[in-house]
Parts: C-alpha cells; sequence; structure tokens
C-alpha cells in the first residue's frame, strides 16, 4: 500500500530519462486532474441513479399509502358505517398520508377547484347523512367543496355543496343544491381561517311545483302568474351570523393535498378526505 500511494504522488522516472532522453513525467497535480477527471462522471452516474431511484420509490410509497386509504374508506358510505376497527384503520391510514406532506406549504393553485366527499368522521356531516338514510322522502347525493383561489395569494372563496332530492318531487338528477359559502384566509403554511357568510338552495326543478301548485290557482289571475314566476326562479339566500352579530368561522387544517386528492381536519373534530374531480358551476 505504501508504495502504491507514493507512485501515485512521486511518480518513478525511468534511467532512460537521466541519460538525455525525452520521457514524459506526470506531476503530482497532474495525476490528480487525470484520476478526478475519470472518477468523477461515475460518482455523478451513481448519484443521479441513487436520486432517481430514491423519487421513484417515493412515488411509489405514496401511492401506496393512498390506495390503502381509498381501500380503508371504501365501504362506509362516506364514513355512515363504520365499526372501531375499521375508524381506527382509517385514522391510521390518514396519519400515514398525511406525513408524506408534513411541513410542506399548501399552494393555493393547487387547492383551486371541485373536491368530492369520499369519506369523513365530522359529526355534523354525518347526521346529514344519516338523516337521508333514514327519512325515506329525503336524499342526499353527492358532496363537494369548491375552493376559488387560483388568483389569489393569502385566500379566497369555498362552497360547501351539497346535492339533496325529495323522490317523486325532486329528483336526484334534477334536484337541489345546498351551498354554504365561505371566505377564507391563511393563517399558517396549512391551516385557513373559515368566515362563513351565506347559506342558499338553488337548483330546484320546478317544473313538478308548478304541476301541483297550478290546480289550486285557477284560474290563474295576475297574482297566480306572478307565483310560479317566483317559482321558476326560486332561490333562497340566508346570511349565517350569531347572534352577536358576527359571521361563523372556524379553522381548517388542509393536512395533504397533491393533485388528486385532498385531507383536511376540522377545528370542532373530524376528518375529511375529498378527490378532484370535474369542475362544479355554481
Amino acid at each position: 500500500m505504501e508504495l502504491s500511494f507514493a507512485s501515485l504522488v512521486h511518480p518513478q522516472v525511468s534511467k532512460r530519462g537521466f541519460e538525455g532522453m525525452k520521457t514524459s513525467v506526470l506531476t503530482p497535480s497532474v495525476a490528480r486532474k487525470s484520476s478526478t477527471g475519470k472518477m468523477f462522471p461515475c460518482f455523478a452516474t451513481v448519484a443521479t441513479r441513487l436520486t432517481s431511484d430514491g423519487i421513484k420509490d417515493n412515488k411509489l410509497d405514496l401511492e401506496r399509502r393512498k390506495h390503502q386509504l381509498l381501500t380503508a374508506i371504501q365501504d362506509t358510505q362516506r364514513g355512515l358505517m363504520t365499526s372501531a376497527d375499521q375508524r381506527s384503520t382509517i385514522e391510521e391510514a390518514l396519519v400515514g398520508l398525511e406525513s408524506c406532506g408534513a411541513g410542506t406549504p399548501i399552494e393555493l393553485l393547487d387547492l383551486d377547484g371541485t373536491w368530492r366527499l369520499e369519506y369523513t368522521s365530522a359529526p355534523d356531516v354525518l347526521i346529514l347523512l344519516e338523516s337521508s338514510a333514514r327519512l325515506p322522502f329525503f336524499q342526499v347525493g353527492q358532496i363537494f367543496q369548491k375552493f376559488e383561489c387560483k388568483s389569489q395569494s393569502n385566500g379566497g372563496i369555498v362552497r360547501n355543496i351539497v346535492r339533496w332530492s325529495i323522490p317523486n318531487l325532486l329528483e336526484d338528477e334534477d334536484g337541489a343544491t345546498l351551498l354554504v359559502s365561505a371566505k377564507f384566509s391563511v393563517v399558517s403554511w396549512r391551516s385557513i381561517y373559515l368566515q362563513f357568510e351565506e347559506i342558499a338552495v338553488q337548483d330546484i326543478d320546478t317544473s313538478k311545483l308548478q304541476v301541483l301548485i297550478a290546480p289550486a290557482i285557477l284560474p290563474r289571475s295576475f297574482l297566480s302568474l306572478q307565483i310560479l314566476q317566483f317559482i321558476q326562479s326560486f332561490k333562497a339566500q340566508v346570511p349565517v351570523r350569531s347572534q352577536g352579530r358576527q359571521t361563523v368561522g372556524g379553522l381548517y387544517y388542509l393536512s395533504y393535498l397533491d393533485g388528486n386528492m385532498l385531507l383536511g381536519r376540522a377545528e370542532r373534530g373530524g376528518a375529511f378526505v375529498f378527490t378532484r374531480t370535474r369542475p362544479f358551476v355554481v
């Protein structure tokens, strides 16, 4: 080992070189350059390969965690029908996926869009789903969250959207839409503060309402025509305010976000799992 190291630092000079013949002698600096030039490309190739493999492994692990969560919530009817074991499994899957995005700030550009509810443990939403399951005259369809913040830097608007219907009157495909609108502001890397402003009911299919009401007000007078016109353009809006005349609000923690999945946790308890869906036109 000593001989090898010495020959690299102090190259041997042949005897013939001292006899006036030309000889090629590498100085230590030249030797280092020659050796380094050959070795560094190998190091760079290995580092690139390791980095690429690491990114690939991280993506595979992320997709595996998302699949585990979606599998865990698959047969729960959006959280309505869950056992204690299922809730434990779901919470473990939630925490596992949330850890993948820990410390990364939410980008409002990525948050913008329409998200469909796949699962929740929030009591206020579960009550709505339970009512739909127990009451034959009330059905709850899809539930969405629509964020409007693409061009914003510190907040925007979020709309909680509930599609609902009444059999034989407001059918599911032609039913009504319940909108709960709120302004939100970013208060930390992953937390937003909601200020609820309005509850609105719209998209009611009024043709069946007119069929039911029209016979009762025949023959039609000017007043009856006004009533029917009102039904056709019906849209109920109720401002949301507390007794102190202050808008109702609360913190909402966005625990995970990527191109097709959003996880959130409400201040008053309850987790939410959303997947991205096509834009919902309000």
